[in-house]
């Protein structure tokens, strides 16, 4: 059984979506999810997003996504991971977007709830690593819902070519669950792409912490 945390797709109001930033809300469907043993699976695709630039954004509309994108994911994960490592089974899905990774592409505020997703979801599959829950981050790229009309720039003003069908992601991305992938990425067709980003990523880690700083920040 799987609970999902609605995405802004048809079907799904803003109101209902909304929901996730009361607190209260919240806390019932992380009791349920704790609670209910035949839940075996969290999506967490929840969310709004923004494309105007900061100077153009109304810092309240920015804080409610903040909430809703960030708050309610972590909240109801931090539900979900006890009772999953405790039946020993489950499977958490988040979705995060490419501005994960390509914040420069949409609103700041946006790109930074979706960077959190990521860095989150990699964190705790570290964490999960000797249990029997996998954790899935996706990140799609525009993608044909109605994210789009709430973001305030309808999908229809996008060039076509870089726009997936919902189902079509949906597909893809359930392929990469089966297919027991971490990072999922709809739209990269080549994946080493990814991958020496992330052996890139991974080979600076051990360079970031250090007893002095770096020898050009040091006096002469």
């Amino acid at each position: 059984m799987a609970v999902c945390a609605h995405h802004n797709q048809k079907g799904t109001t803003m109101q209902e979506m909304l929901g996730l930033t009361v607190v209260d809300d919240v806390a019932r469907v992380a009791a349920q999810i704790a609670d209910d043993p035949r839940i075996t699976m969290l999506v967490n695709n929840a969310g709004v997003g923004a494309t105007a630039p900061l100077l153009q954004s109304d810092a309240r509309a920015m804080s409610t996504m903040i909430a809703l994108n960030v708050e309610a994911l972590m909240r109801l994960t931090y539900a979900a991971v006890p009772a999953f490592v405790g039946r020993n089974a489950g499977t958490i899905i988040n979705i995060a977007s490419i501005v994960a990774v390509a914040p420069e592409r949409l609103n700041g505020v946006y790109g930074g709830t979706k960077a959190f997703v990521l860095a989150f979801s990699q964190s705790l599959r570290q964490e999960l690593a000797d249990t029997n829950v996998h954790v899935q981050v996706v990140l799609p790229g525009a993608t044909a819902t109605d994210f789009w009309d709430i973001a305030g720039l309808p999908v229809q003003h996008l060039p076509q070519e870089i726009v997936m069908p919902a189902d079509a992601l949906v597909d893809a991305a359930l392929m990469g669950l089966a297919r027991n992938e971490f990072v999922t990425i709809p739209s990269l067709h080549d994946v080493g792409e990814w991958d020496t980003y992330e052996a890139a990523r991974k080979a600076m880690a051990d360079n970031l912490s250090t007893s002095k700083p770096a020898a050009r920040y040091q006096s002469f």
